[in-house]
């Protein structure tokens, strides 16, 4: 499987940007440099989920992958590139059964627990998460900090999966984030908030590509 380029991955999330045109949001942040999207919606109908996905596909004309947040029928349905997995979602196994090899498929790690059901044959990046207090999502467990990020993600160094940062992130702390051994950073607020979203991306690209190239990571 090829492993997705993770570096800056904007999360569409429609209740936290309600109101606001997610195809014309996705298509701003990918002109700007985010490598992959991810659209979560808790709450609305399956049906605008669809239409939603099929919307934002269009809009980034295939230039990078769009995955659904916990809906492998979304997925399906709209031809998107895979999805993201919570601990409380699809096991991974049954959603590689179901999108086949070539989709791609991401699961959140919190913990250990996380890290120990963690299958490099079936998943193809990892999210490690809350890094630090957010207001996007509401979260049970305490933020794992800087040192919490270093910690799990030199438990997954074996595993040879891209690993990603997310939660509370900005552009004061995403070389931290990378220095910690992150290999991108996930945004939903601090991007798509912003009011100029091809810029905001372009900022936090150049910040996380100078501290991979200082880490001696890929760009």
């Amino acid at each position: 499987m090829l492993r997705p380029d993770i570096r800056l991955y904007g999360l569409l999330d429609r209740d936290r940007l309600a109101g606001r045109d997610l195809a014309a949001l996705a298509a701003a942040s990918v002109d700007g440099g985010v490598t992959l999207l991810q659209l979560r919606d808790k709450s609305g109908d399956t049906r605008q989920m669809i239409a939603t996905a099929r919307a934002i596909r269009a809009a980034v004309g295939g230039r990078v992958p769009l995955l659904i947040n916990d809906r492998v029928d979304v997925a399906l349905a709209s031809g998107a590139e895979g999805v993201h997995l919570g601990r409380e979602d699809m096991l991974p196994a049954d959603a590689r059964r179901l999108l086949g090899r070539a989709a791609i498929v991401g699961v959140t790690l919190k913990n250990e627990a996380d890290l120990a059901a963690l299958d490099p044959a079936l998943v193809d990046y990892g999210c490690i998460g809350g890094v630090f207090a957010t207001t996007s999502k509401d979260n049970p467990d305490p933020p794992v900090g800087l040192a919490g990020l270093a910690q799990l993600r030199t438990q997954t160094a074996a595993t040879g999966l891209p690993v990603g940062a997310i939660a509370g992130i900005d552009l004061a702390n995403t070389a931290a984030c990378i220095g910690a051994g992150a290999d991108g950073i996930a945004l939903i607020s601090a991007l798509y908030l912003a009011p100029d979203v091809a810029a905001t991306a372009r900022a936090f690209r150049d910040v996380i590509d100078q501290a991979l190239a200082a880490r001696g990571g890929s760009i």
